[in-house]
């Protein structure tokens, strides 16, 4: 009998040591499980930082960064689920400190555009970038070249854009100038407050159409004469190269300028001017229009600081006024059109081969994004590389097969 309670005993005693142990065991896995810091968290930290200080040199490197915090939320999947929430809570908050650019055109952008023909972006260059490219331009001044000949000025003598006399001054090369020098004007191409207005405005896939210069203006320097329209300006006739469109909320141009304003234009100081509406007229201008000497109240001349955008339809009647600014203008002047469209032709080569590429240092240090735009023109099927809303670069295809039968039907990659 002894013997028996002694073995129930020690049954008894080794059942309460592993409930014991049990109870024990699972209040320790209920326990929070605390943070674990690395660095690849503070890189996170670091790109964000960085993003806010140079949104176009970073825009890439945001994408990378969110990237980079998707991966670390993946890894994590295995680790108790504490854990995980807390380091995707982390890699939002450092996401969230990059500076928001929309990904695509707003309704109010596309209200604004469709009613008046152009459309101003405030604050698209910095301060410090907007320095950088009046230094650049100050080192390559003896470059630039004065439309002086009578065949090369732009207005009437005694008009209000003829000014005082002064030649406006072109200064080209604006992307042949090195690394340094280019990198801000090349950031126009991708810059990702306007890919996605060039989205809205052109279509996926659009290009550079001109080669892109800085046009300058001393006090009382000449303007031009309005010109341009849907409708031509001076002729009446239609001009389908210069057309808008908009169907199914779809704002098409033909071709789009592009004004960077590198010095502010306060109102009277002259510089570019538009006739708000007229990409939508159907009448060539009444007599003196064009050179602002009648109905001038209808030729507007917007507001612009240094950094501003200035998006406007080539179908939209434009010009500029005399310049009577103490300060001397400089705006660099892009245009851009759909995929498949061209006005240009300075994708040609001029050496006899008839190669579509731009001179070469315009690829010089760019991003797969900026180099898309550099495609010359052809439909966005035909393994078009497309700039998409992280600043990546995505290429549209058709499929393997039907691309092999090209390549036997035609003996070439493309029909």
């Amino acid at each position: 009998m002894l013997s028996f309670r002694r073995q129930a005993l020690s049954l008894f005693m080794l059942l309460i040591h592993a409930l014991r142990r049990t109870v024990y065991t699972t209040a320790f896995s209920t326990l929070p499980a605390l943070p674990t810091f690395n660095t690849q968290f503070i890189s996170l930290e670091s790109s964000a930082v960085a993003s806010r200080t140079n949104p176009i040199c970073n825009w890439k490197s945001r994408s990378s960064a969110s990237s980079r915090s998707t991966s670390l939320s993946v890894s994590t999947s295995s680790i108790p689920s504490s854990t995980t929430n807390r380091t995707a809570s982390f890699s939002t908050m450092a996401e969230t400190q990059a500076p928001n650019f929309p990904t695509e055109m707003s309704e109010a952008e596309r209200y604004l555009f469709d009613l008046n023909g152009f459309l101003v972006v405030r604050n698209v260059l910095t301060p410090e970038e907007v320095a950088a490219c009046h230094a650049d331009i100050d080192q390559h001044m003896n470059d630039a070249v004065a439309r002086n000949d009578p065949a090369l000025r732009n207005a009437v003598r005694g008009s209000p854009m003829y000014g005082t006399g002064p030649p406006r001054l072109d200064l080209g090369g604006i992307f042949e100038w090195g690394e340094e020098q280019s990198r801000v004007f090349k950031s126009i191409l991708a810059h990702p407050r306007l890919v996605p207005l060039f989205h809205g405005l052109l279509g996926k896939g659009y290009r550079l159409d001109h080669i892109p210069f800085v046009l300058m203006n001393n006090k009382g320097g000449e303007g031009f004469q309005l010109h341009g329209g849907t409708v031509d300006c001076t002729s009446g006739e239609y001009n389908h190269h210069l057309a808008y469109t908009c169907h199914n909320g779809n704002i098409r141009s033909a071709l789009l300028g592009c004004n960077v304003m590198l010095v502010d234009h306060n109102p009277g100081d002259g510089g570019f001017c538009v006739v708000p509406g007229s990409h939508k007229s159907n009448f060539k201008m009444p007599p003196g229009m064009v050179d602002g000497l009648a109905h001038s109240e209808y030729i507007i001349q917007p507001a612009t600081k240094a950094g501003d955008v200035v998006l406007f339809s080539e179908g939209t009647v434009h010009g500029a006024m005399g310049w009577t600014s103490d300060q001397q203008r400089r705006c660099a002047l892009y245009r851009f059109a759909p995929a498949t469209m061209a006005y240009g032709r300075s994708y040609f080569q001029d050496d006899g081969s008839r190669s579509t590429s731009w001179p070469s240092k315009f690829y010089d240090d760019l991003n797969d994004a900026q180099k898309a735009v550099l495609e010359p023109p052809y439909a966005n099927r035909l393994d078009r590389p497309n700039i998409i809303e992280d600043g990546s670069v995505e290429v549209t295809q058709r499929s393997e097969r039907k691309r092999q039968h090209d390549q036997d039907v035609f003996k070439t990659k493309y029909f």
